[in-house]
């Protein structure tokens, strides 16, 4: 009677949400962060924010290749904790945080070095030199961003997210107490301009890597994984093992993440007013993805964790779930874009603003656009979280970097520029390069689970 208690859609559906939620949480409060930068640099100088977006997004592709590892880390520490293997949990997260440590001390001079390559790109002098006073002080916090990465991987594995909310959410306030004194030179602090933003960044990275470990070595209840003790031992099988699963995952986020960066372009070309427009739409497409961002990560972990069990008939119904869920949660989502797009984008605009009418009306349907969107965007990201729980990445990446350059590049610069529909278009293309990465991989998926055998430790 229990075990059909425990494989039955509620408890599926409880067992989802109460993992996933923390995790969605968590993605909401690092969106937080980022705006609350922008934010408060958009209050202290133009010239400010731009530079500090130049310098921000450059740590950002950075850190999302990287963070490629640390999602590695997730359905090896799943599945050994589906067969309760507290040894392997532990080699797989200590090995991740090595690699990300090695990753960090690698990248760091390619960012040292960003001042000459903006200008080399054609950027402003001034600009480039406000960047790079930026990213000097906020490389730093590559180290923690990336270890804390590590760590979410551990708890989620264990579905104990809750402590993963709780410091995001710690981290964000820090974050915004010392943007607001380090910027404008409140509180007794310096007046450091976008120094006090990369100042603030790295403190609230720190300070939440620092609860989620003090958290893992402390609590009663994670003790016997034993993730600090001996670190410095080696564990090479697990090493290479996190390697060879995350660079394809590391590839795969890189390529997503440059679609939208070449879209931004092509909106670019169209004209200031569009691309402003197109900022506004994708920062609440961005708002809604993550939940099922979050849902993805909670796949990951509820399909490892069966698959480690050898249940089958549990990762099948753990999968069903989890894509019913993020279904019904975007179509929601998706919902308000379509009944109250005006009002969304109204709450990015200064009515003050002489280009606010005009940005509304070119907004507008690119929100109604991205309404659709909501839909395959989600069910690709579930699609890509089902796969990771049964370790297989390296022919999803192909899928996915097929469907997001030759196919949705392609639509979106036919759309945009070849049939003249401009904005919407170029969304359009997007969706479609989104949906084809959808069928393909949740076909691959529905295709390998039938022919699982429970994995060897």
């Amino acid at each position: 009677m229990q075990a059909r208690n425990e494989q039955s859609w509620g408890a599926h559906a409880r067992a989802t949400l109460a993992l996933g939620l923390p995790l969605v949480g968590t993605q909401i409060a690092q969106i937080a962060i980022a705006t609350t930068d922008v934010v408060m640099l958009g209050w202290y100088g133009t010239e400010e924010l731009a530079a500090t977006v130049l310098g921000s997004q450059a740590f950002f592709v950075v850190y999302i290749f990287g963070s490629g590892f640390a999602s590695a880390v997730l359905p090896l520490a799943a599945q050994a904790e589906g067969r309760n293997d507290p040894t392997h949990v532990r080699r797989s997260v200590r090995m991740g945080m090595w690699i990300l440590l090695l990753y960090a001390v690698v990248v760091m001079p390619l960012l040292w070095q960003l001042e000459p390559a903006l200008i080399a790109l054609g950027q402003k002098p001034e600009l480039a030199a406000l960047a790079s006073d930026y990213i000097r002080i906020a490389q730093w916090g590559m180290f923690p961003a990336l270890m804390m990465m590590a760590l979410r991987s551990f708890f989620a594995a264990r579905s104990r997210a809750g402590i993963v909310l709780w410091s995001a959410l710690f981290g964000t306030i820090v974050n915004g107490i010392l943007n607001y004194g380090l910027i404008f030179g409140h509180f007794n602090l310096p007046e450091m301009g976008v120094r006090g933003a990369a100042v603030a960044s790295v403190v609230s990275s720190s300070v939440i890597f620092l609860i989620m470990a003090g958290w893992a070595f402390w609590h009663p209840r994670h003790q016997e994984y034993r993730l600090f003790q001996r670190f410095w031992r080696p564990e090479w099988p697990a090493f290479f093992e996190v390697f060879r699963l995350g660079l394809p995952i590391g590839l795969t986020i890189l390529a997503e993440v440059g679609l939208f960066l070449a879209a931004s372009v092509m909106m670019g070309w169209l004209g200031t007013i569009q691309l402003a427009a197109h900022g506004i739409a994708l920062q609440l497409a961005s708002i809604s993805f993550m939940v099922p961002l979050g849902l993805s990560n909670a796949a990951t972990v509820r399909i490892g964790q069966a698959y480690g069990r050898g249940d089958k008939a549990g990762l099948a119904r753990a999968a069903h779930t989890v894509m019913g869920l993020s279904v019904l949660i975007s179509f929601a989502a998706a919902t308000l874009f379509w009944l109250m797009p005006e009002t969304l984008i109204s709450l990015f605009l200064d009515e003050s603003n002489v280009d606010a009418a005009e940005l509304l009306s070119v907004a507008v349907p690119l929100l109604l656009v991205a309404a659709g969107f909501q839909l395959v965007d989600a069910i690709q990201a579930i699609g890509a979280g089902l796969l990771r729980g049964i370790k297989d990445t390296r022919i999803p990446m192909i899928m996915a970097v097929i469907s997001y350059w030759p196919i949705g590049l392609s639509a979106a610069y036919g759309l945009g520029f070849g049939l003249g529909l401009g904005g919407p278009g170029i969304w359009g293309g997007l969706a479609i390069g989104l949906g084809v990465a959808a069928v393909l991989l949740n076909l691959r998926f529905a295709n390998r689970h039938l022919f699982l055998d429970r994995p060897k430790p």
